[in-house]
């Protein structure tokens, strides 16, 4: 996976594909107008406290993606603001996947944390300037003076507080003198503002707690609202893209932009960058939960065994689970963007991973739960090879030769003692073709003491091989299977989706967790699975179809500790085509 990916669903949009988005609107014109010079230079900036996860990739299709499509410049920065929670796990892990996604960084991977001593100074002047003080109110109180919706804020009684008492406070709280919540800084623009966030916001608060690149340098931390565009002016970033939550604070983004004293700081040319914000919404998924903190959660609590665990969200997961890059960026592309709140159906997704395997990925026959077949008129020791096509959505794919004897594996599921209306597979005194191979017949069933099946002993006719020779005679049923002894025992796992319902939270109000929705059946391991000997040698992250089965994933985190799991990535029924057609 390389840029490749990107410049190819940029080089020419369409509707169906890449289409034409409002930001990218805004883009062209913006070139045309030689706005900032017409250069386009825009920012990913996770904060590191989760893994990356599919809704954040709708964010880098859109930053990393305009950058690709219009020669521009795309920074990798982390905002890390918030000590509590963050760590370098998380960086190094971003970092990954993004680079699995085929964004190439280079020297443009940023810090918000590089910038502590310049936004510590930047407020120093906004404090000299009489735009920022030092205020003693709780966060309960600051609450309770900010007003609502309808109703107008109150001035802090520190708020005409001199700027020489508030430079002395907020140096001695960079100190450490002052306890946790003891202090903020707050701006101070209009406690009568309609748009609640100019209600001076705070800027800094006090936070004893170590910063995993900083250590125990500072005990006072920006708060986000006020270090983002600080941070995207000092990069020179052109355009700000966020997520729609952040709508309302798009003036007061513009407020600090343009309140900074960026000359006198020399952090400017003369004709500085004046960055602009722009706000899209989320990518909401059905039966998926989006939230870091709750996906978090679901680690630490041992719902599922680690972030890439292949039902979770996380790109680490749904690597691990068999998508590819491509698939990811093609599902991305098609749920598009917008302003307007989206919840795009998960079948979607599905269907652009099995689009894209339909016409790669090789056919091969993987009994999953074997029920053995002895064939009592085939020579005892004669084995022969049947010939049987890899892909026959690809004219180039070919065919391959498979072992055929007299022992062999069906699918439990293919055989029914007694088979119900519309039940087209083996049954006692029925017939069913192997794929490849022979019609045969099932003449007697063996059962153990328990009364459970053990095997069938079933006639082949040998004027039936397919092929040519194939002969006239037709049987409704069709079934893979593997010769007995050459076949592998392998580890399978059968995933679904991790939550029952579409919107795991949509009772949340009525106090129900989203745990609560969670799928007891999302995990089905299999061992002693019975596969072709050719796959013993599987490479990692190779993808294949069984046939009836799914799309199949070699565990590349398996297969580094010798181990042979394949991971089923999604089952051959397409419920999005399906709905597309009603």
């Amino acid at each position: 996976m390389n840029e490749s990916i990107w410049n190819r669903l940029t080089a020419e949009p369409s509707q169906e594909r890449t289409g034409s988005h409002f930001i990218r609107d805004i883009v062209i014109e913006d070139i045309a107008a030689q706005k900032n010079g017409g250069f386009v230079h825009t920012r990913y900036p996770p904060e590191p406290n989760g893994y990356l996860h599919i809704g954040h990739l709708k964010a880098i299709y859109v930053d990393y993606g305009l950058a690709v499509e219009f020669n521009g410049t795309c920074n990798l920065r982390f905002d890390d603001t918030n000590p509590e929670g963050e760590s370098m796990e998380y960086v190094e892990a971003l970092i990954a996947d993004s680079h699995w996604l085929g964004c190439s960084w280079g020297d443009r991977i940023f810090y918000a944390s590089d910038y502590f001593e310049m936004l510590y100074e930047f407020t120093q002047d906004l404090i000299r300037d009489g735009k920022a003080y030092v205020d003693d109110l709780s966060v309960e109180e600051t609450r309770l003076y900010r007003g609502t919706l309808t109703e107008p804020g109150r001035n802090s009684p520190w708020r005409d507080r001199s700027i020489e008492e508030s430079l002395d406070l907020f140096a001695r709280m960079r100190a450490g003198e002052f306890p946790e919540g003891a202090r903020t800084v707050r701006a101070k623009i209009n406690m009568s503002a309609g748009n609640i966030n100019m209600r001076d916001p705070v800027l800094y608060r006090i936070l004893k707690a170590d910063h995993y690149r900083t250590g125990d340098t500072w005990c006072i931390y920006p708060m986000y609202d006020y270090q983002h565009p600080i941070s995207d002016a000092i990069e020179g970033i052109t355009h700000s893209c966020c997520s729609l939550e952040y709508a309302d604070h798009n003036e007061l983004y513009r407020w600090f932009v343009d309140n900074v004293r960026w000359q006198h700081r020399s952090l400017q040319p003369e004709n500085p960058i004046i960055p602009s914000q722009y706000e899209f919404s989320r990518l909401n998924i059905t039966y998926v939960i989006m939230s870091k903190r709750k996906l978090k959660r679901l680690v630490t609590e041992g719902y599922v065994s680690g972030w890439d665990d292949p039902r979770m969200p996380t790109i680490s997961g749904l690597r691990r689970r068999g998508y590819t890059a491509a698939s990811l960026m093609d599902f991305v592309t098609r749920a598009g963007v917008a302003r307007s709140p989206t919840l795009v159906d998960i079948a979607l997704l599905e269907h652009c991973i099995r689009e894209e395997l339909n016409l790669s990925a090789p056919r091969v026959m993987s009994v999953l739960k074997p029920l053995k077949v002895i064939l009592t008129n085939y020579p005892d020791g004669q084995f022969e090879e049947v010939e049987v096509e890899n892909n026959p959505e690809d004219p180039n794919a070919g065919v391959r030769m498979v072992k055929f004897g007299q022992e062999l594996y069906i699918e439990q599921d293919d055989f029914m003692e007694v088979p119900v209306k519309g039940f087209h597979r083996l049954c006692p005194g029925g017939e069913i073709r192997l794929k490849g191979a022979y019609i045969i017949r099932c003449d007697a069933v063996v059962k153990n003491d328990s009364g459970e099946i053990t095997e069938l002993l079933c006639s082949y006719d040998p004027e039936t091989k397919s092929g040519a020779t194939a002969g006239s005679r037709k049987v409704k049923g069709t079934s893979h299977w593997v010769e007995a002894s050459s076949a592998i025992d392998a580890t399978v796992r059968l995933y679904d989706k991790l939550f029952t319902i579409p919107d795991p939270e949509a009772d949340a109000e009525e106090g129900v967790d989203f745990v609560a929705h969670l799928n007891p059946d999302s995990l089905d391991l299999l061992t002693g699975c019975k596969m072709e000997p050719f796959l013993a040698n599987a490479p990692a992250e190779m993808r294949y179809q069984f046939m009836r089965q799914g799309y199949f994933y070699v565990d590349h985190v398996d297969h580094a500790l010798g181990n042979l799991v394949f991971n089923r990535i999604v089952s051959l029924k397409d419920a999005w085509v399906r709905e597309q057609r009603r």
